[in-house]
């Protein structure tokens, strides 16, 4: 009899070992923006163009983990490469307000401490998610706008550059024809069928906030998010990328999260924080705690998704709309990248 125990408890321990073994723990996660993104409207050249810019951003950031740096660094080198990609709406690729200026926004938090950085509106800044960890580490403030924060970025040292450098003809194209189809409605960088109701339709298809989640080796998480905004904007609105706890957020006792979509939404719902109460609260895995967040949200009349890496390297990417450009790498190294559903 108890031979018969003996055997069956080594059995089941093997299976639990191997169960676990084949968990994946994953070390950085990434997106680039969600929307209406259709395989059928991408050609292989821009899909690869996309592919190759996540991957990139996924090995900058899984380099910075491997040598030891923390998960702050690994948010920052992953955003970095996004930011001075064309293809998204973030640093470079920026879209144009409706006075032809591009304006950005960006946020990063630590988990560790829950010590958090932004800047809103600013406009010479090549990297504002620099920019945002320059007021997180050198300042007592969590977020700083406009002229005040390129100041202040400038004498911490991050690179300014001319607004010209922001310049992108497909993203100038994209202004004119908003500006020719509807002259009052803003139009929003992502697409939702409730906001063709409402006039503020996508023409241009501009979906490209991006964000990063990382777990370093001493299991600290970090996350950051950095966006162009909306094209055609004219008031100095500001979404919820910046917002610390709508966009961006990140506990060691729960996870990171990175959000896009639509702004307005994510703000009022309290998005990022929201996953992570659910988890710190209620217990919820981060993939029950994302989903749920998402569809509160949803119900409101907004559409996006997000990004989330819990403290055991458990990864959730939720979105509800067509697509969501986003990628993954795990603690050895491997790669993933996916764009549709």
């Amino acid at each position: 009899m108890n031979y018969k125990l003996n055997y069956y408890f080594s059995i089941l321990l093997l299976l639990t070992s191997l169960n676990l073994q084949a968990q994946k723990k994953y070390v950085l996660v990434v997106h680039g923006g969600a929307g209406t993104i259709l395989k059928k409207s991408m050609t292989p050249e821009k899909e690869a163009a996309y592919t190759a810019a996540l991957t990139k951003a996924l090995q900058h950031g899984y380099d910075a983990i491997k040598s030891g740096k923390t998960s702050l660094d690994a948010v920052e080198a992953a955003i970095h490469v996004l930011e001075d990609s064309p293809l998204f709406n973030a640093g470079k690729g920026a879209v144009f307000t409706h006075d032809g200026k591009n304006e950005m926004d960006a946020a990063i938090m630590e988990g560790k401490s829950l010590k958090a950085g932004a800047v809103a509106g600013v406009t010479v800044i090549r990297n504002p998610i620099t920019a945002a960890r320059a007021v997180m580490e050198k300042s007592e403030h969590v977020m700083m706008v406009d002229r005040g924060a390129e100041q202040f970025a400038e004498q911490c040292g991050v690179e300014i550059v001319d607004p010209k450098y922001f310049y992108t003809k497909e993203r100038w194209d994209g202004l004119q024809q908003a500006i020719k189809e509807d002259s009052v409605k803003a139009v929003l960088d992502h697409g939702n069928k409730k906001s063709m109701k409402l006039g503020t339709i996508n023409r241009d298809y501009k979906f490209g906030t991006v964000g990063a989640v990382a777990l370093d080796k001493m299991g600290n998480l970090a996350a950051g998010t950095s966006t162009g905004g909306m094209t055609n904007k004219k008031y100095g609105r500001v979404g919820d990328s910046p917002i610390i706890g709508a966009g961006t957020y990140a506990n060691n006792l729960t996870a990171g999260i990175s959000c896009t979509g639509w702004g307005e939404f994510y703000i009022r719902s309290v998005v990022a924080y929201d996953v992570s109460a659910m988890m710190e609260y209620k217990n919820l895995s981060v993939s029950d705690a994302s989903k749920t967040a998402l569809d509160k949200m949803e119900k409101l009349g907004g559409d996006g998704g997000l990004i989330a890496l819990d403290k055991n390297g458990n990864v959730a990417m939720p979105f509800n709309t067509e697509g969501m450009y986003r990628g993954t790498v795990t603690e050895d190294g491997k790669i993933e990248v996916l764009i549709y559903k």
